[in-house]
């Protein structure tokens, strides 16, 4: 079906800027754009349908290329005990942290994950987000990690969604392999990725490079196995310490590294250069109440494509809004409204490997958009919660809000 998509201001995101066309239309066929462009200039095309979208601003559907979907239990009572003053290594002493997660991941089954996941994705689906990452790592060993991998592509499958799922199994330290994190990475390479790389469930390899997890000589050798199986790579870096990991990253064109609090001008080049994606996570650095800044400077001076995301996590961002995390990127990273929204369309399509297809609007990408009854495209960053009036397109068809 083709249909003519009218009466409305197009902010297309193409270069990472608004790139306006005002009094705009749109044509959609067989899920893609077909046109684009000044209504004046509609080219005379047999449109099955004709649709008003009565003025509104219509960007690309955003996307959210970091998230941790998918995981069994709960943390809010170790939140509660931080505010209460109980310190991050008592609550790990007690079994709390990222274990408690692990232990809640494994207990939980492929169904009560998919509920519990679906959930927090519809959450996210109605702020405009179309496209979503999704990352393991809370199952830390073959079984588990397959089990998350699994509902990540059956949310996919089940929800008007863009999944994207990506094997994080080196996240952190199973209870298994205390004291042999070499031991681990070995698993990860002979065993576990070559698995789950076989059953089609991994778009990309991640890890989390920091001196609580895997050291980059770790990290490299999980990066050249992902490079034998043909697997893009991700990397944790630079949240807690400066390790270079992102200068790692970039010598093996990773897609992103993220994080990047504590990265340096020399690993901001090493980016540039490789055309690495900064992913940077508003959520973690406000509830953690961190106060080292990304080197938003270095970044924007040599070039580096900023993406945000919401992390969304149970442990260090619950974030179930990236309409936040655009208000977040600008107060707490000082990015502006237009970054904010690139952050969150065509660069975050880079981030995921993804940028001829999705992340603008232009011809021959898929037709994903949303059309917002805002007063300019800085409303998205403006406006703190709540659920703007809009109308969802997904693969060229109007979708429930």
């Amino acid at each position: 079906m083709r249909t003519l998509w009218q009466h409305c201001h197009a902010a297309t995101m193409t270069d990472g800027r608004y790139s306006v066309i005002e009094d705009a239309a749109i044509v959609t066929s067989a899920g893609l754009i077909e046109w684009i462009g000044p209504r004046a200039d509609v080219p005379p095309v047999a449109a099955d349908r004709v649709v008003d979208l009565g003025g509104a601003w219509v960007t690309p559907g955003l996307i959210d290329c970091h998230t941790h979907a998918v995981f069994g239990g709960n943390r809010s009572g170790e939140f509660e005990q931080r505010l209460q003053g109980v310190s991050y290594a008592e609550i790990a002493a007690q079994g709390g942290g990222i274990a408690s997660t692990v232990r809640a991941t494994r207990a939980a089954s492929e169904d009560a994950l998919f509920v519990s996941a679906r959930q927090r994705v519809q959450a996210l689906m109605r702020d405009g987000v179309t496209t979503i990452e999704i990352k393991s790592g809370y199952g830390l060993d073959l079984e588990s990690e397959r089990k998350m991998l699994r509902v990540a592509r059956r949310l996919g499958e089940e929800l008007p969604v863009t999944v994207r799922s990506t094997c994080l199994a080196a996240h952190a330290l199973p209870p298994e392999y205390v004291g042999r994190a070499d031991d681990y990475i070995a698993h990860i390479c002979d065993e576990m990725l070559p698995a789950l790389s076989a059953e089609g469930l991994v778009d990309a390899v991640d890890a989390f490079c920091e001196h609580l997890a895997f050291s980059p000589a770790q990290v490299e050798r999980l990066f050249i196995k992902a490079r034998e199986l043909g697997l893009p790579v991700k990397l944790h870096a630079e949240q807690l310490s400066s390790l270079h990991g992102s200068s790692l990253a970039a010598r093996y064109q990773a897609l992103s590294a993220d994080h990047l609090e504590f990265m340096t001008e020399e690993d901001a080049i090493a980016m540039a250069q490789s055309g690495t994606v900064a992913v940077l996570l508003p959520g973690a650095f406000y509830f953690l109440r961190e106060t080292q800044l990304p080197p938003m400077d270095a970044l924007r001076r040599h070039g580096v494509k900023i993406a945000l995301a919401s992390d969304l996590n149970p442990g260090t961002s619950p974030g179930l809004s990236l309409r936040l995390m655009l208000n977040m990127g600008c107060t707490c990273f000082r990015m502006t409204p237009e970054e904010a929204l690139a952050g969150v369309t065509v660069h975050a399509a880079t981030a995921l490997g993804l940028d001829t297809s999705h992340g603008s609007l232009e011809v021959g990408k898929v037709a994903d958009f949303i059309a917002w009854q805002i007063e300019r495209p800085a409303d998205l960053s403006y406006w703190l919660g709540g659920d703007l009036p809009k109308r969802v397109v997904r693969l060229g068809h109007e979708i429930s809000n």
